[in-house]
């Protein structure tokens, strides 16, 4: 089946600005091209914020589960959970 076609796959990823030092996080079903749409300005809440860096990202296969997670990690405690599990990687980002 073509990747692209496939609407059982969703995922929740979390972008790192190289610009700002700041984290967007956000839901997709092809990540691929969500991340295309990043890089080229083309959406609105990071198109200031480039250069992005992908540092994280979860695969779901219930639309239900990925959308509940995507909401608990833009959440203060899911937050700050994020970014102690991601301490190395953001430290080494912030540089």
């Amino acid at each position: 089946m073509n990747e692209t076609s496939d609407v059982s796959r969703y995922y929740v990823y979390i972008l790192f600005s190289l610009k700002d030092k700041g984290l967007y996080i956000g839901f997709t079903t092809n990540l691929r091209s969500r991340l295309s749409t990043h890089a080229r300005g083309e959406v609105k809440s990071t198109t200031n914020r480039r250069p992005l860096k992908l540092i994280h990202y979860e695969y779901f296969i219930n639309e239900d589960d990925a959308r509940a997670r995507e909401v608990f990690l833009k959440s203060g405690f899911g937050r700050d959970n994020m970014k102690k599990a991601l301490y190395r990687t953001l430290k080494e980002y912030s540089k």
